[in-house]
């Protein structure tokens, strides 16, 4: 059963190539670390904070194709961990029928802050990841 999570922190600094996002369970304690792109980073904080983008990003075409399509984005799973590397999946529901989209983390993470929906972690890659702390 997938863990429901929120968006906890985003560390972005301009020394370092790679950002991070702390990722916590809703009804508990545990936390992981996930580390993104400083473009995938600076999307997410400025969705975080209410700023619009001049023109619409990639997370932004992403949603609206969805909904153009008559789709509507459910939630995101990051669903599995591959060598210190996460995988997600957007979930959309179209027509009572719920279809996965692969992904990276950061896309998935930057388009559930944009369109408000659930975060949630496999179990087993949350125990897996705590394993690696």
């Amino acid at each position: 059963m997938p863990i429901q999570m929120e968006l906890r922190r985003i560390i972005i600094s301009e020394l370092v190539e790679h950002q991070i996002v702390v990722l916590k369970e809703v009804d508990g304690e545990r936390h992981f670390p996930i580390v993104i792109g400083i473009f995938e980073a600076t999307s997410i904080d400025r969705r975080v904070k209410g700023i619009q983008a001049p023109r619409p990003l990639t997370h932004d075409l992403i949603s609206a194709v969805v909904e153009q399509l008559g789709g509507e984005i459910q939630d995101i799973v990051i669903n599995d961990l591959k060598e210190h590397t996460y995988y997600a999946q957007l979930r959309i529901r179209k027509d009572g029928e719920l279809t996965k989209v692969d992904c990276r983390p950061s896309d998935a993470i930057a388009v559930a802050v944009a369109n408000r929906v659930p975060i949630y972690v496999a179990e087993d890659v949350l125990g897996e990841a705590l394993e690696d702390e």
